[in-house]
């Protein structure tokens, strides 16, 4: 009975050395197989083909001649070694190479061109328009018959570029008539007229004068900044100067609801008319409200001169009669005249 229970506890242990050399085996295996896998991994290495690895002949490169570069070239070696000297050379002188490696070349950048119809080159406004009001004052011997009255201006032109425009105006320059010179000629008109100029006798006379005209203006801007500026006009053009003499008179006028009621009014007993060319020039000022405005303001003065042709007095029986029909109380009107219009207004 011993002996068989220490027979059975002896033979339990032999079972656990099979397990173990079982064991034992697969790991052998697996590391044999790792190690086939790394002898083959660098059998494939060592079979790479050695002209991939670049090899350096130090016997060869010591023996070769050294080639210093020039001093005009020292630059353009030590930026792009890669380059041979043909290679260099060709880059440098091929300017307009296409290649998308390189930078483009410099180019210079001027002030803007304008291409559009409504500008310059420069910026500036191909067309200009103005408008304008102000005074006028008579000078020299016109200021003996005439005195200082109010004025308008219009005017339209082409910008060649900042400094130079050419413009055409139209200017009502209007007059008042001396009071001296209205006393000189109440007693004429009441002589010759009588009652028959108005129906009834003259007991008092006024009279205006005015010159219309248009002109061609060549304009010279000669300084401006980003705001103001100073510009020199210079004219010529037709002048057709008026004289009206009148004198008050009472009008009636009747409606048809209202009935009839009386106004002061001026009639006019006596005109003369004088067309001759004028010539003008002056000086300007501008102010532009900012300096992205296209529109600006301006003040200017001239010098306004019409070369009338004189006609002679004569009232019927005094002075000098050129024709039949010929008649003149006022030559004045066909004097030369001269006066400076001052004038304010906008230019766009």
């Amino acid at each position: 009975m011993e002996t068989s229970m220490c027979t059975t506890r002896s033979s339990r242990p032999s079972a656990w050395p099979r397990k173990f050399r079982a064991s034992r085996s697969l790991s052998i295996a697996a590391l044999v197989l790792v190690a086939a896998a790394t002898t083959v991994g660098l059998h494939a290495q060592s079979n790479t083909p050695a002209a991939s690895k670049p090899t350096l002949d130090l016997r060869a490169y010591l023996s070769a001649p050294i080639n210093l570069p020039s001093a005009n070239s020292a630059t353009d070696a030590s930026s792009s070694s890669s380059l041979t000297p043909d290679a260099t050379t060709d880059e440098r002188l091929n300017l307009s190479s296409t290649d998308s490696t390189q930078p483009p070349p410099r180019r210079s950048y001027g002030r803007p061109r304008y291409n559009d119809k409504s500008h310059n080159p420069d910026g500036s406004n191909r067309y200009t328009f103005e408008v304008g009001a102000g005074f006028t004052m008579p000078t020299g011997g016109t200021h003996d018959y005439l005195k200082p009255s109010y004025k308008f201006q219009v005017g339209a032109g082409r910008n060649f570029n900042k400094s130079a425009a050419v413009l055409a105006q139209f200017d009502w320059d209007n007059f008042g008539i001396q009071t001296s010179t209205l006393n000189t000629l109440l007693p004429i008109y009441q002589s010759l007229c009588g009652s028959g100029c108005t129906g009834a006798s003259i007991s008092q006379i006024g009279g205006t004068n005015h010159a219309w005209s248009f002109s061609i203006n060549p304009m010279y801007t000669f300084t401006q900044s980003e705001k103001t500026g100073a510009y020199v006009v210079a004219g010529v053009g037709f002048y057709h100067k008026v004289t009206n003499i009148t004198t008050p008179v009472t009008g009636t006028y009747c409606d048809y609801y209202y009935g009839c009621y009386s106004y002061p009014a001026n009639s006019t007993i006596d005109k003369y008319t004088s067309n001759a060319p004028g010539f003008n020039g002056g000086l300007g000022f501008t102010y532009r409200p900012s300096r992205f405005a296209g529109e600006k303001f301006f003040v200017e003065a001239r010098y306004v001169y019409i070369d009338n042709k004189s006609r002679p007095y004569y009232d019927g029986t005094k002075g000098t009669s050129l024709s039949a029909t010929y008649f003149n109380l006022f030559p004045q009107n066909s004097n030369t005249t001269s006066y400076v219009p001052v004038t304010v207004g906008l230019r766009f």
